[in-house]
């Protein structure tokens, strides 16, 4: 849920930021719930994983990644 609503966030921004977009916000924005709901699952496949410390190992954690340092 959290995931699909960034996705949402950043994709409605996007479109009511660029006025080339925002001309045709009333097709977009639709567009934009679609995709934050099909692609949240597949994001939060990837983000889930590493947020379970369990699955680092205590040596990985301490050693730490490209993204956490």
């Amino acid at each position: 849920m959290m995931i699909n609503a960034v996705v949402f966030g950043v994709g409605a921004v996007m479109v009511l930021m660029i006025p080339a977009l925002a001309a045709q916000a009333k097709y977009l924005i639709p567009a934009v719930v679609v995709i934050s709901f099909v692609s949240a699952p597949f994001i939060a496949s990837l983000i889930a994983p590493r947020m379970r410390l369990r699955n680092w190992g205590k040596e990985r954690w301490q050693e730490g990644d490209l993204i956490s340092g």
